[in-house]
């Protein structure tokens, strides 16, 4: 199987690396406006085959995109370089939306010229309207292409990983969902999650810790966790980068995974992540079961995504881009 990835930043380096370490796919062709770094990354990770299953792992150019079964897509500005590292700021990473969907409208259409049927993977912050944009230049091209994004699948790991920590319990023995937007308006799926069976909030009543303040914590160090990475490295990279790859590998091997990724939902007229069953060229949406509070802030979600498409649209029609 053949991988494409557009955008060798921190990113999309981190990327190739977890895949070619995971045994991903046979074939990683990396692509960036700037060659020479592509080059680099291609010619530095090279050097690992040797030890990993076997992957070739390359530059190039669209061209080489050709028969490739998945694209996934890192290019764009980061939070840092947006200025979307204010804790206090509702947008968070929407405020990167104008300006990568600049990036978008300059790579969809070389895809849909190399590779019609492949799917897009949008990984890009924000990846939930973004994947918008993408899905809506390929239905403008009349190309095949599925695009997903990663949505909220490394939400949800941070989210068990919170539990898990405070519960004294592995990650693993956690489950737990995280829905909607990646980002700030994203919905914490309290009424379902359980650690070893046990319903995570009849866990803090059992031990007498206040169920409020547990709560915060958790979902503020969930919302939280990629401005406290920048804060301490500049880029959050490595823990979507192992994401991505598990993503990848779901789809080429045709798994059945279910996981929470970014899918265009009808109901909701954009996409946003629900759990989904995950295999080779189709997406099956699982709905699961929410309380009626928890209804609500996935709806809000929703909004909250289709009001910032509706903010990119307006400017387009402006002409402020140009």
């Amino acid at each position: 199987m053949k991988i494409g990835i557009i955008g060798v930043g921190a990113v999309g380096t981190s990327c190739a690396k977890a895949m070619l370490l995971r045994g991903s796919a046979h074939e990683i062709v990396l692509l960036d406006k700037n060659e020479l770094r592509a080059e680099g990354v291609a010619f530095d990770l090279s050097h690992a085959e040797v030890l990993c299953a076997p992957t070739r792992i390359r530059a190039g150019v669209y061209e080489d995109l050709f028969g490739a079964s998945i694209i996934v897509i890192t290019a764009g500005i980061n939070e840092l370089t947006g200025g979307a590292t204010n804790r206090a700021d509702p947008l968070g990473r929407l405020r990167l939306l104008r300006e990568n969907a600049k990036t978008y409208n300059q790579i969809i259409p070389n895809l849909a010229r190399v590779a019609p049927t492949a799917t897009i993977l949008v990984v890009t912050d924000p990846p939930d309207p973004l994947a918008d944009v993408a899905r809506d230049l390929t239905i403008q091209l009349g190309t095949k292409n599925q695009v997903v994004s990663s949505g909220t699948y490394l939400d949800t790991l941070r989210f068990r990983l919170q539990i898990a920590r405070r519960v004294q319990c592995h990650p693993s023995s956690v489950d737990a969902l995280v829905l909607g937007e990646h980002g700030t308006s994203q919905v914490y799926v309290w009424s379902s999650a359980q650690a070893g069976g046990v319903p995570v909030l009849e866990y803090i009543r059992r031990s007498g810790e206040d169920i409020n303040s547990f709560r915060s914590a958790v979902e503020a160090d969930v919302k939280f966790a990629n401005i406290k990475i920048i804060e301490g490295t500049g880029a959050s990279q490595h823990g979507i980068g192992v994401v991505t790859a598990r993503l990848v590998e779901a789809m080429v091997r045709d798994e059945g995974l279910v996981a929470p990724i970014g899918l265009f939902q009808k109901k909701y007229s954009v996409t946003l992540s629900l759990p989904a069953r995950i295999k080779r060229g189709a997406v099956e949406v699982i709905e699961p079961a929410l309380s009626a509070e928890e209804s609500r802030e996935l709806a809000n979600s929703a909004n909250v995504i289709a009001e910032a498409l509706a903010r990119l649209a307006q400017t387009s029609a402006d002409g402020s881009d140009e």
